[in-house]
């Protein structure tokens, strides 16, 4: 593989520029002064900001785009090899590099780089870590899978030190990081285009803790089904955190405040003290054990720790509270999976509202197939379903699936769903349905947020 010299700044080109993780790389990069070059599919806020930083971008894709005097080209699991940018990369023998690769070879750099992994929850678990961080004036560098308020951005560069990351488990990416401490928050089936089964993904998230060295931590959710299977027999230290009271780390008398926030009892050994958050649900309760295990690993201040806590109110798209028109409040939210689903809907019971429309747009046709009847079954409980079109993202319709599907199965059980084709329809239907005290809740890993937006006159 092709190791780069961080201390020798070259022209590094990126296939697919514009995703979240992608333009957290080239600003890096930009900083260290590399030449950036890179294509998307559209322009977008982190394209423009790239752009004002010195990157030359190119919407579009194109054969074209790959111009004299790049050394070392960056691609995402989404690009495939009819990629007419791959394709020519490929035909002059251009160095290339995966986005998990550039980011395990960065990770080299630091004295403490933290991974962050789990089918669900990766991105508020890793800007907890971040906020705790940044409380603490640890100076962290910091690529988070969000917008973080406290960093107005995805991406921070900071010292050597500590450097945070999500880790990713889409086709096996996050194998080729180096981590020295590294959090599996979750194990479940998902991105079943890549895994063949859960057993496989188990076997995936396995060899991730492998990765870590004889002086290296991982912290993992002993709810995990089978857990000693992916921590036994490894040579680093193992650190616990769920519900069961034999884990290290656990949560007691949970309780909630008016506005859904939760408060719970720490326990760690003999110790027990209150922790509040700023966002909502009980599974932050668990994601932020996760990161206080973290942060107690580092003896990191525990007041400092659980003010970053309370502080943190959440990342962009992540029970995000978009505004309010006519009384109605317009939240967004990334669940794309039907445990997610469950969590950010249970989350909804103890937050103030009347009637909940929740608007949801499945995101890939493999995952809305495999997941139909899970779907319709964790959707079920909102007051009013409104199913939006599959958002491909990186796939085609080979599967005949349709959004209709879940639609219909919800209210054969007993639930209330209905499903437009187009945004505009959607638009309207909320408009004339929807009543002060109402919520509104966007939900999917595509560009359904657009519908909150457009509500609200953004």
């Amino acid at each position: 593989m092709y190791q780069l010299d961080f201390s020798k700044p070259q022209h590094i080109h990126f296939i697919g520029i514009g995703g979240i993780s992608m333009s957290g790389l080239a600003k890096l990069l930009l900083g260290k002064k590399f030449t950036v070059s890179g294509s998307d599919g559209s322009a977008s806020a982190l394209t423009n900001e790239l752009e004002s930083l010195g990157a030359r971008i190119y919407i579009g894709q194109s054969a074209s785009n790959i111009e004299d005097g790049i050394d070392v080209v960056v691609y995402t699991a989404a690009i495939h090899p009819d990629n007419p940018e791959y394709a020519e990369c490929k035909r002059r023998g251009l160095p290339m590099l995966s986005r998990a690769a550039l980011l395990g070879q960065l990770m080299k750099l630091y004295e403490f780089p933290i991974a962050i992994a789990g089918t669900h929850g990766k991105t508020t678990t890793t800007s907890m870590v971040s906020e705790i961080l940044l409380r603490c004036d640890t100076d962290p560098t910091l690529a988070v899978g969000g917008m973080l308020k406290s960093i107005n951005g995805n991406l921070r560069i900071g010292s050597e030190k500590f450097f945070v990351a999500e880790a990713c488990e889409y086709t096996n990416s996050y194998l080729e990081f180096f981590p020295k401490t590294s959090v599996i928050l979750n194990i479940e089936e998902d991105h079943l285009d890549f895994f063949k089964d859960l057993d496989d993904i188990r076997r995936s998230f396995r060899a991730f803790a492998e990765l870590l060295p004889e002086d290296g931590t991982l912290v993992i959710n002993s709810d995990i089904e089978r857990v000693s299977e992916i921590t036994d027999g490894l040579k680093c230290k193992v650190i616990t955190f769920g519900h069961s009271k034999d884990s290290d780390y656990h949560a007691e008398d949970i309780g909630y405040e008016s506005t859904g926030h939760p408060s719970y009892t720490l326990c760690h050994g003999d110790e027990k003290y209150k922790v509040t958050l700023g966002v909502v649900g009980e599974h932050n309760v668990y994601n932020s054990l996760a990161a206080i295990a973290i942060a107690d690993l580092f003896t990191l201040d525990r007041d400092k720790t659980l003010e970053a806590l309370k502080a943190f109110t959440g990342t962009e798209r992540r029970f995000e509270i978009k505004g309010s028109i006519g009384g109605i409040k317009i939240i967004d939210d990334y669940a794309h999976h039907p445990s997610e689903i469950k969590a950010t809907l249970k989350a909804m019971e103890k937050y103030p509202h009347d009637k909940l429309w929740c608007v949801f747009q499945p995101h890939t046709y493999t995952r809305t197939k495999a997941f139909l009847d899970e779907f319709a079954e964790a959707l079920k409980t909102a007051d009013t379903v409104i199913l939006a079109d599959i958002y491909a993202a990186r796939e085609t319709d080979t599967l005949g699936v349709s959004s209709k599907d879940i639609a219909d199965r919800i209210n054969a059980s007993g639930g209330k769903a209905v499903y437009f084709s187009y945004f505009d329809d959607i638009e309207n239907y909320l408009l004339q349905n929807a009543e002060g005290g109402d919520v509104i809740l966007t939900m999917g890993a595509g560009d359904v947020y657009k519908i909150g937006d457009r509500l609200l006159g953004k």
